[in-house]
């Protein structure tokens, strides 16, 4: 490993072939080029132990300090989870999402439209994603131990390219239940005021 230059960001990425490996995070901000890792839909689950792997060494071996959940408006495994699309076997994986949506369903029947639904649910997935890494017990160690490690929620849409940071930057674990509450409990689309308000 003598010689392997460490990446400053550790990054979850969909698995799909209109999107960027990097989400621009490289090119945008000048950072080193993150270190990957990809699957449908985003998904952070508890007994994905690839996931838990990649998250471990990269946190554990290569130091990196920031972790990011990073999804796309429009992304197929959401859009299939909301729609209720029958895909064989990838539907065991897609529940999570499924669930929710079933968990939001009131607000999200409030938005005008499927599109904005679909929209928010990509939201609502990342977020939940993010809060996730926080919990698991990788996470949890590195901050036990008084590592500097922060995990952030970031969106983007395929027709313009731009990051949307989510509210979520989370630096221990009373502030990913705090930035999950209030980022998780809005119900309008683009609506920068309600998204950060901490009552909405």
């Amino acid at each position: 490993m003598l010689g392997v230059k460490a990446p400053a960001v550790r990054n979850f990425g969909v698995s799909q072939r209109q999107t960027l490996v990097s989400c621009g995070v490289d090119h945008v901000n000048k950072l080193p080029e993150p270190f990957v890792h990809r699957n449908v839909a985003n998904l952070v689950l508890h007994n994905d132990f690839s996931c838990l792997s990649v998250l471990q060494y990269a946190i554990e071996v290569l130091g990196i300090e920031h972790v990011i959940v990073c999804g796309h408006y429009g992304c197929g495994g959401v859009t299939a989870a909301w729609e209720q699309r029958s895909l064989g076997l990838v539907d065991n994986w897609l529940q999570p999402i499924r669930d929710i949506a079933h968990l939001y369903r009131e607000p999200l029947f409030r938005l005008p439209g499927d599109e904005q639904r679909i929209d928010r649910l990509c939201e609502l997935n990342v977020l939940f994603q993010a809060r996730r890494v926080c919990r698991t017990t990788i996470v949890q160690q590195a901050w036990d131990s008084g590592k500097s490690l922060t995990v952030h929620a970031w969106v983007y849409r395929l027709g313009d390219g731009l990051l949307r940071d989510l509210g979520f930057c989370a630096s221990d674990g009373e502030s990913a239940e705090g930035d999950f509450a209030r980022a998780a409990g809005v119900g309008t689309i683009g609506d920068e005021d309600a998204r950060h308000s901490p009552t909405a």
